[in-house]
């Protein structure tokens, strides 16, 4: 009998013997992965819940400067400038920049707009030139942050009263170099989209998150809705403009030099979703190129740093390894193919439970099915629950969306092109004046 238990078939089948070696390794690497995400469940579940800063309301609150970055923010700049006026915040301890990145809207208007009416706590930067794209333009507009905390918010985000401060709070800890708040769907009940996408944000924050913050992993700083010290972001290199996912690249790099990441997951922000699904294929391509750069430039330097315990070095691969779990579903699911018209269907037929794990492990875009269920049940919402077989049309979408990404980053660097950031559309129809 081969090693494996496989057919003795294969001993005369080699090309058939490596395909089954083949989809043997993308069916550990699922379980894998299905272990990872029962454990965040349990860690959720019955698990001690850490939330070190939150009892922090009272304090000598640092000077910090809040950044927002728009491009062609017409509908939603007013809505995030205004709340974020309206803080518990001290009004001279904060300085707010909405950053301008050459918009052809309207949104420079309405920014200068406030700008006026309040002097004092605005400083707009309105950027004409340069690299496109959100980490080449937060590059240009860090430089003229006040303070050492820089707060960073997406345009279409709607700040609460009391959220800056509980941002705020962590950095009081020298140790911690970002902070990341719980992005919640203002806009899920819109259509189809909104409430699967409801589903994987909840379970992505409300589970995955703050499992990684109670097991003392790799919380990560996800760009809009937290904050960096910038004292630890020039101490890893400074900001770098030439990744789509400048959030994953200074989580890593924060973390490979010693710095801690910190989730606080009751400081929820709200923003609105995409509700068509060519902007959602964009989205995910966009996240899948970024995420498998940061892959390729730092993994060595992570899994060999000195400041990590091995949990932590576990977690951080495996979260990188996020964006090519669909390339390497797919070739599972094209060696399954390849083994049935090769004569080999027995052998697939005893990996049919295992495949069975696989889909349901992967529901919701890398969410796992009970993670999405213990995160509703959690939420208080079990109507959405009725949603869940739904959930493997998004991830479908996903999975050739992201496989897609792949390939074109390796064109990418294949014929050095430049890349380009595809800009998520907002969806609300008032564009208010100030």
């Amino acid at each position: 009998m081969h090693p494996l238990g496989l057919l003795p078939a294969f001993s005369v089948q080699p090309v058939a013997a490596v395909m089954a070696y083949l989809l043997m390794f993308v069916v550990l690497f699922m379980v894998l992965y299905g272990i990872r995400h029962f454990a965040f469940t349990m860690s959720r579940l019955v698990g001690t819940q850490r939330h070190p800063y939150l009892d922090i309301a009272v304090a000598q609150w640092p000077m910090i400067t809040v950044f927002i970055a728009a491009h062609n923010e017409e509908k939603v700049i007013a809505g995030c400038i205004e709340a974020l006026l309206k803080t518990d915040y001290p009004a001279d301890r904060m300085m707010i920049i909405p950053v301008n990145d050459r918009s052809s809207d309207a949104t420079a208007q309405i920014i200068n707009g406030y700008d006026e009416r309040f002097p004092s706590r605005l400083a707009p930067f309105h950027r004409t030139s340069g690299k496109p794209g959100k980490s080449a333009a937060l590059k240009d507009a860090l430089r003229f942050a006040e303070g050492d905390i820089a707060i960073i918010f997406d345009a279409d985000y709607v700040p609460g009263r009391g959220l800056l401060k509980q941002l705020v709070a962590p950095f009081f800890d020298p140790e911690v170099g970002a902070v990341m708040g719980r992005v919640v769907p203002v806009n899920s009940g819109a259509n189809l989209l909104t409430r699967l996408l409801d589903l994987e944000r909840s379970a992505g924050y409300q589970v995955d998150q703050q499992a990684r913050m109670n097991m003392n992993l790799m919380p990560q700083y996800g760009g809009t809705v937290g904050g960096v010290r910038m004292s630890a972001v020039e101490a890893v290199g400074g900001w770098h403009d030439d990744t789509l996912a400048e959030d994953t690249d200074i989580t890593f790099r924060l973390m490979f030099n010693g710095w801690k990441t910190v989730y606080t997951n009751r400081s929820e922000c709200y923003e609105e979703v995409p509700e068509e699904w060519p902007v959602r294929i964009k989205q995910v391509k966009r996240w899948a190129k970024g995420h498998n750069q940061v892959l390729a430039r730092h993994w060595w330097k992570f899994v060999t740093s000195p400041y990590l315990t091995l949990g932590q070095r576990v977690d951080g691969m495996l979260l990188l390894f996020v964006f090519v779990i669909p390339l390497i579903m797919l070739a599972g699911w094209c060696l399954a193919l390849g083994l049935y018209f090769l004569n080999a269907g027995s052998l697939l037929s005893q990996l049919i439970p295992v495949f069975a794990l696989m889909v349901y492990g992967t529901l919701g875009n890398f969410a796992a099915f009970f993670e999405i269920v213990i995160a509703v049940l959690i939420d208080g919402n079990r109507r959405r629950l009725r949603l869940l077989p739904l959930n493997m049309l998004g991830f479908m979408v996903s999975l050739f969306a992201i496989s897609g990404a792949v390939w074109s980053l390796l064109l990418d660097a294949l014929f050095k092109r430049e890349m380009v950031w595809d800009k998520t559309a907002r969806y609300r129809n008032e564009v208010k004046n100030a």
